[in-house]
């Protein structure tokens, strides 16, 4: 176990302003913690929220080190932690919100029950681009509706974050999926072994008579919030399933009621929050790493490459639309 005392951490120090390199107190694992040298820090939509302030519902005291989603090695354990060892590879949704330090670090303390060990099969970077999308797409598709082989699932905004990996979850349990996107990740969305249905040209009474013979689809999957969840009340069929991971707006229920179908919302970041359900989300981490190594769960990451120095880049890059995929921060 190293003696060092101190590390190199990524600071916020003002909503919107730039990020500053500081040299920062190593964290010392506590009782049910783990700490862990970061190889790999996933950045999502949400971190630039939380950078511009503009996250109510999750709030990060500043000054704060931002960075939700990790993967790096077990370089120390605190009491009561059975489950690692030093030399471990982990993943997790293990911080940068609610006051809790997050992976813009070279070390983070973390809640052992958070983590489970990374994938075999996947880098550092592909393992830290899963942890916030996959807890997400499981929780709204294993948890709330329970998703069935045989089931025809549609998924609106299929080949985003969260997205395209619900389109594999639900793939892996047996189900018909269909993903609504825009037409230059149909040919992605195919590969992925899903139906790709192009918003701007295939209305929604056209594919939902083309793909269940007017019936409705069984589950449906809402990760873009306002007019796709209302979308998602129309495209559900009767007893069906309709699941939104950005269901916080004012909506009709008259399309959902009439068809006896039912509603679920999905809060992901609960259990950083509230210090409730984190076992679960070490056992959803571990489902996760079974179905990468299985050869059903395969990120899609952005192929450029960001450096600690490069953070503002990145959230740039998302800010503006512009990300090909999961953006990586590679920690040095």
């Amino acid at each position: 176990m190293s003696t060092q005392k101190t590390m190199n951490a990524l600071i916020l120090e003002n909503n919107d302003g730039p990020f500053r390199l500081a040299e920062i107190p190593r964290p010392v694992p506590q009782t049910g913690e783990v700490l862990v040298r970061i190889k790999a820090s996933g950045v999502n939509p949400l971190d630039t929220k939380i950078r511009a302030g503009k996250a109510a519902h999750a709030r990060h005291p500043l000054p704060a080190v931002l960075g939700i989603d990790m993967a790096g090695i077990v370089e120390d354990v605190g009491a009561g932690v059975t489950g690692f060892r030093r030399g471990d590879e982990v993943y997790g949704m293990t911080g940068g919100v609610g006051g809790v330090q997050g992976s813009l670090a070279q070390y983070q303390a973390v809640d052992a029950a958070l983590l489970a060990r990374k994938p075999a099969n996947l880098s550092m970077r592909e393992s830290a681009a899963l942890p916030l999308v996959f807890i997400t797409a499981w929780e709204g598709l294993v948890d709330r509706a329970d998703v069935k082989a045989g089931q025809k699932v549609l998924v609106l905004g299929g080949g985003g974050g969260v997205g395209h990996v619900a389109v594999q979850i639900a793939k892996s349990f047996g189900a018909e999926v269909y993903a609504v996107d825009g037409a230059p990740k149909a040919d992605y969305i195919r590969s992925l072994g899903a139906t790709p249905i192009d918003y701007a040209t295939e209305t929604l009474d056209a594919y939902v008579q083309k793909y269940t013979d007017g019936k409705g689809f069984d589950l449906v999957y809402d990760t873009i919030g306002g007019q796709g969840l209302d979308t998602a009340f129309q495209a559900v069929g009767r007893f069906g399933h309709v699941v939104s991971c950005l269901g916080w707006g004012t909506h009709a229920l008259a399309p959902l009621s009439f068809k006896a179908a039912t509603y679920s919302g999905v809060f992901t970041l609960l259990p950083l929050l509230t210090g409730e359900g984190r076992e679960h989300h070490g056992e959803i981490m571990r489902a996760a790493t079974k179905l990468a190594e299985a050869g059903h769960l395969v990120p899609k990451l952005d192929a450029r490459r960001f450096g600690i120095g490069d953070v503002a880049e990145a959230h740039r890059l998302i800010e503006d639309r512009e990300a090909a995929g999961k953006i990586v921060v590679d920690i040095e």
